[in-house]
């Protein structure tokens, strides 16, 4: 049913100001949509009633004659009427010539089912110009197996028709099996796709061949109907999907279903035909309640019924039924209201009516106006209950309605400038609606890593798998650019899509402000950093295997897959017994030189220790507590043993670094053993890198522990001796400059308060440190102090 609010005198009917529909009455799509007449390979009942309006008698042709317009052949006049619907200025007589050269090419061709081949072309003209085509893509269709099945050439399409029908018919032609074997069906859809790259209307007139083909595959053998099936299933109803063409996408499902699932979709049917009564009873009363408020309310707007096509119900009683069988059938679940409106800002006034006049349900609104689908598709999604029953509402105008049901074929020609041949205005660009009929989004990516995949059942297998979902999400780089990205996708991936470099020398990555594992998935809006190797150094790390795990887009997982294949892994070497190795050496010291370091006013004689747990160096600040044998610890006077032993009672000894200790000499050498953790994210040879840049500052590490990774992050701590107090800063920063490495600092300490620090001192650097004998480490990321002092006039900030 249809209901219609009031309209004020004057303003156009939404319905007609879409286009009247091409498509004939019948079974309807899902988004709403009114599926082409499943005719069969005969022509097709509403095709015989215009070929009957159509014959023209001796005094009809005078009649059209005397109109200054060229005669069409009789066979074409169904398509020519539909056409000029649509395109009231086309060129008939360049489709008149077409059809004569396809016919004369066809003539005494059978298809399988007996007919003339003729019937075939015809039948996927019909089709592309109830779509909305222009007359080049019908002309094209036309001709489209001329050069597959007969002895015309491309040579003579171009010289005929131009090289832009020409380009088109090469598009749509197979490859022969005579040159490709197995690998021939594969590699005539990477033909195509890359044809598609440059026109869309390739895919668009190879969709229409194979709706036909659909509709007629009941002539083929059991088992070449099935492996059609699969392969429209796979990859042609997705690829419909993407191009927004809803009309022959349901189409093709509901054909796929019966054929793939017979009883399943003879059940199916008869569950819509026992509930299509209860159906409208249910809908009706809504339907004129809604419209009726509407008028009220002053929204001029058309309020119709959209049932549900088979595969969309059957889908809908599976998420309702349990273990992979469907739920019990309501009438609810066979249709959805359609709202169409004139503006885009009546759609919201639609919405704020409905949830005000109906108690709408949580989680089910969805706007696709302000944000499109990644198909072009616009509808804002809702759902009220009505008297204890939920029920779906669509609310678009009438230019997404055509976009809705036709996708990119409602947006006119794709090529530069828009024009139509009717020279009417569908042919252009609507600005407003930021459509861009040229090459989506999602096409790009996949013609890119085609380009990497040369096998053909590697090629298959991997647009099978790229076209098995149509959700995507969009995430944002720190930087403002924006990323595309399939549901599901990880860091990884959005590291490869920013370029194959960054990829390979990514290491980490921030989603949201927060360090992430690399592993972690994308939600829609997520705000992405990827962290990598510092560039134009040595040649990166690159992936790990693993990272395929989480690799879900062609592109990243080619470029990973490449990446090892260029740098295999070291065989295992087999385990050797090593000789245990010998401790190190105590730093020589002259007699006396530990207690040295220290000055203990009051205390001559008494034995000093450094303390282990806070490792204190000079200059820091220090402390003693007088412990058993009479010795003296020194402590940080921020280290946390230190304030237990002060709360125990222990009254703290006043000390100070020696002299020699702050600046040794070549007479007093002296030695410090410091402990020191680095947070790093995990990769290949972390550990290696990390010991070879301590070393080089000329410390000996005594020993090294690494924790177990969590979500690829990894703590490193080692406790080194230092030759002199001064080398503290310089290994701390040669850590810090380990790519992976985001925190160097000591354990143990209560985190302190940030210093003053000079206004062109950077919190935190990886490389290019200044080297004035005041700069200190960065702090930590986990706010404990990665510098052991701070800096002139910030002693107040402890």
């Amino acid at each position: 049913m249809t209901v219609e609010t009031g309209r004020p005198a004057g303003q156009p009917d939404p319905k007609s100001a879409a286009g009247p529909s091409p498509l004939a009455p019948g079974t309807v799509a899902d988004p709403p949509s009114t599926p082409m007449s499943d005719a069969g390979p005969s022509t097709p009942p509403q095709t015989r009633r215009l070929l009957g309006r159509a014959a023209l008698g001796r005094a009809g042709r005078a009649a059209l004659l005397a109109t200054g317009r060229p005669p069409v052949p009789d066979a074409i006049e169904p398509i020519v009427q539909v056409h000029r619907r649509h395109h009231p200025g086309a060129d008939l007589a360049l489709l008149g010539r077409a059809y004569r050269l396809a016919e004369a090419s066809h003539r005494g061709q059978k298809r399988k089912s007996g007919e003339p081949y003729i019937t075939h072309p015809l039948a996927v003209t019909l089709i592309l110009a109830q779509l909305g085509a222009e007359t080049t893509t019908l002309v094209a269709s036309l001709l489209h197996d001329t050069v597959e099945d007969t002895e015309v050439t491309l040579d003579q399409v171009a010289a005929d028709f131009g090289p832009e029908v020409a380009y088109l018919v090469d598009g749509v032609t197979k490859l022969e099996k005579v040159d490709f074997g197995a690998a021939a069906e594969a590699e005539t859809f990477r033909k195509m796709l890359v044809a598609t790259g440059d026109d869309v209307r390739v895919m668009v007139i190879k969709l229409a061949d194979r709706l036909h083909n659909m509709r007629t595959i009941r002539h083929m053998k059991p088992a070449s109907q099935v492996r059609i099936a699969k392969v429209t299933r796979d990859v042609l109803i997705p690829l419909a999907e993407r191009l927004g063409i809803q009309v022959v996408k349901t189409e093709l499902e509901d054909i796929v279903f019966a054929t793939l699932h017979p009883e399943e979709h003879a059940g199916t049917r008869a569950l819509i035909a026992d509930h299509e009564p209860a159906m409208a009873e249910l809908f009706a009363p809504f339907a004129r309640s809604l419209a009726r408020q509407l008028a009220e309310s002053g929204v001029a707007a058309e309020v119709s019924v959209r049932p549900r096509h088979c595969v969309s119900v059957h889908r809908v009683l599976l998420r309702r039924g349990e273990g992979g069988r469907p739920g019990a059938p309501h009438p609810a679940d066979l249709g959805r209201l359609l709202v169409v409106v004139e503006e885009n800002a009546d759609c919201y006034a639609v919405l704020g009516e409905l949830h005000t006049c109906w108690t709408p349900l949580p989680g089910e609104f969805k706007d696709f106006v302000a944000a499109p689908k990644f198909n072009l598709y616009q509808s804002l999604h809702t759902a009220v209950s009505v008297d204890g029953t939920v029920l779906e509402v669509l609310v678009r105008t009438p230019r997404m309605h055509q976009v809705a049901e036709f996708g990119v074929v409602a947006l006119g020609s794709p090529q530069p400038g828009g024009a139509q041949p009717g020279g009417g205005e569908a042919g252009g660009r609507d600005e407003a609606d930021g459509t861009d009929p040229g090459r989506p989004g999602w096409l790009s990516r996949l013609l890119e890593w085609q380009q990497e995949t040369p096998d053909p059942d590697a090629f298959w297998s991997t647009l099978t798998a790229d076209l098995s979902d149509d959700r995507e999400i969009t995430a944002v780089t720190e930087e403002g650019a924006t990323l595309v990205l399939p549901s599901g996708a990880s860091c990884v991936d959005a590291a490869y899509q920013l370029g194959e470099e960054i990829g390979h020398r990514c290491i980490g990555a921030r989603v949201n402000g927060r360090l992430v594992a690399l592993s972690a998935t994308l939600a829609d809006g997520d705000v992405l950093g990827v962290l990598t190797e510092p560039p134009g150094g040595p040649e990166p790390s690159g992936p790990s295997p693993q990272w395929l795990d989480h690799a879900r887009t062609p592109g990243a997982r080619i470029a990973i897959e490449r990446w090892l294949a260029a740098h295999p892994a070291p065989p295992a070497e087999p385990a050797r017994r090593r000789p245990p190795a010998p401790a190190p050496a105590p730093p020589v010291r002259v007699p006396g030189g530990r207690a040295r370091l220290v000055i203990a006013p009051g205390h001559p004689g008494a034995a000093v220790r450094l303390a282990r747990c806070c490792t204190p160096v000079p200059p820091d600040r220090v402390t003693g507590f007088h412990v058993r044998g009479g010795s003296i610890a020194v402590h940080r006077t921020d280290c946390p043993t230190g304030e237990r032993m002060r709360g125990a009672g222990r009254g703290p000894v006043q000390l100070d670094w020696a002299p020699d200790a702050v600046a040794p000499s070549d007479r007093a050498p002296a030695g410090f053993r410091v402990t020191l953790q680095a947070e790093a994210l995990n990769r290949p040879g972390l550990l290696a890198d990390l010991t070879a840049a301590m070393s080089a500052t000329g410390l000996d590490i005594v020993s090294a522990v690494v924790e177990p990774p969590e979500q690829l992050r990894v703590r490193h701590t080692y406790t080194v001796e230092l030759p002199e107090a001064a080398t503290l800063p310089v290994v701390m920063r040669a850590m810090l400059r380990v790519s992976g490495v985001y925190d160097v600092r000591r354990p143990g300490l209560a985190a302190p308060k940030p210093p003053r620090l000079r206004p062109h001192l950077r919190a935190a650097a990886n490389a290019g440190d200044p080297g004035a004998a005041h700069v200190r480490p960065s702090w930590g990321m986990r706010g404990s102090s990665a510098a052991f002092d701070p800096l002139d006039g910030a002693e107040g900030a402890r």
